[in-house]
């Protein structure tokens, strides 16, 4: 009780000090005087927890959970800042939940990062494990994507046997980690034609048969490495899909519909319609991982239907800001597939107004920013994008190379706020852009953050934190 007393005394204190959101430094002081309080925490919760875990849509998945389980009248846990290393899990978890007694959360939704996740597995022994997809991230933080992989074999395989494990199968990496795992195992992936690439892109991580090494064949392509596949070779496949979303419709910007059929073996097929509230297949995929993960829990499709109409994007996740007169929206854009997937979304119209760019170093993003090219740029040089390209941030001086490299002429390319922290550039960047503008900023970690906290310091968003 003392580690999570002195977790929400640090809590408080360090918002009314104005210090911040509280969101780690709490869990890591309580975690020094209980390195079990998250396990005590998690252990409290009548109704366990769901862990989510993946490279991208991590934050977007566990909001529409959360949002779910609340639309059907439960109490959540959750933490919800994104803070999602065990220190920050537990610091939202003891402000969350009461020090003694009944009348605090009943479940707990555990947004949980990728290197994290075996220590957070061990700790909440969760219910439900939903994992997303697996791409390269932050290579000097991570490793290879093969050292991720082995570390999440060995914990999934000390899982119990009660657990459940929403899959995303369409990933070739995630259908073998689960094909060993004693967890009872649930699919989730698309189907159709529609929204489907052309062929494998070059950034993706997983080409080849994980039985044999032989090249995949993908008989519909749906995001990087993501698709029904198939090895020719020893016959190694997608797994059957549990459930599927299909007739997926993109409404540009405003959204997207979808269609979605549950076949969980031993129930009475079910065909639901949803609306969501988030453009871009990559939100559909996390729309399907967030409905697989409800319907395990025994959710009806109301309360579903509910949350994801009415979804609000998380903190610069294409987060809506008007300021100044533009409408500006913020994507994270952290790693090649991210950063893929939001330049496809937004280059489906013509861009006129100028676009942001920005690129930090720091520890959060990651030191190494070679993986600029592996971004697929080019898109940005079609003719029939008019739009100038401000480049941004502390290494935006390594993008406008990239982008000039991309074919991007050089007299397109603003870089009068390259170089320079996000806090200190966003008045520039405003005048830069015509009044009444809808513009684009694509950020990585540490920049999306500098530039809400500019934006919150002058009360045009909520904190992250109390978003």
């Amino acid at each position: 009780m003392a580690a999570t007393t002195t977790s929400k005394l640090l809590t408080a204190g360090i918002r009314r000090l104005g210090r911040g959101g509280g969101t780690a430094l709490p869990g890591l002081v309580a975690g020094y005087l209980d390195p079990r309080m998250l396990d005590k925490l998690a252990g409290r919760l009548p109704a366990g927890t769901i862990v989510v875990a993946g490279t991208n849509g991590k934050t977007t998945t566990s909001r529409m959970l959360a949002g779910m389980l609340a639309e059907s009248g439960r109490i959540v846990a959750h933490n919800r800042s994104g803070s999602n290393l065990v220190r920050g899990i537990s610091a939202a978890f003891a402000e969350q939940m009461p020090l003694l007694g009944d009348g605090g959360p009943e479940i707990g939704v555990i947004e949980s990062d990728e290197n994290a996740l075996p220590d957070v597995l061990r700790r909440a022994k969760p219910r439900v494990v939903v994992l997303l997809n697996l791409f390269r991230d932050q290579l000097d933080r991570y490793g290879e994507l093969e050292t991720i992989a082995r570390h999440w074999r060995e914990a999934l395989r000390d899982l119990d046997p009660t657990t459940l494990l929403v899959v995303n199968a369409d990933d070739p990496n995630l259908a073998a980690l689960a094909s060993d795992c004693p967890a009872t195992v649930v699919s989730f992936g698309l189907v159709g034609s529609t929204s489907t690439l052309s062929s494998l892109p070059h950034a993706s991580d997983a080409a080849v048969c994980r039985v044999c090494e032989a090249p995949l064949v993908y008989d519909a392509l749906f995001l990087s490495h993501l698709g029904d596949w198939r090895c020719p070779s020893c016959g190694n496949r997608r797994p059957p899909l549990d459930l599927s979303a299909s007739d997926i419709r993109l409404d540009g910007m405003r959204g997207l519909s979808m269609q979605v059929h549950d076949a969980r073996p031993g129930r009475v097929a079910r065909d639901l319609a949803f609306d969501v509230a988030l453009p871009g297949l990559y939100n559909a995929y996390n729309a399907l991982a967030a409905i697989a993960a409800a319907r395990v829990l025994g959710l009806e499709s109301e309360p579903i239907a509910r949350a994801l109409s009415g979804f609000e994007a998380a903190f610069g996740r294409l987060e809506r800001v008007s300021y100044r007169g533009r409408q500006m929206t913020l994507a994270l854009s952290k790693n090649p597939t991210g950063f893929n997937e939001v330049l496809r979304t937004i280059t489906v119209d013509p861009l006129v107004s100028p676009l942001v760019i920005a690129i930090n170093d720091l520890d959060a993003d990651g030191r190494d920013v070679s993986w600029l090219w592996d971004v697929d740029f080019e898109v940005l040089a079609e003719p029939r994008h008019r739009a100038t390209f401000i480049v941004a941030g502390l290494r935006g001086y390594d993008l406008a190379v990239r982008l000039k490299y991309a074919g991007i002429a050089a007299d397109r390319i603003d870089a009068q706020t390259a170089g320079r922290p996000l806090d200190e550039t966003l008045d520039l960047i405003v005048d830069a852009t015509p009044e009444g503008a809808s513009v684009f900023l694509l950020l990585t970690y540490t920049a999306l953050l500098q530039l809400r906290q500019a934006l919150a310091d002058r009360g045009v968003v909520e904190e992250f934190w109390a978003q």
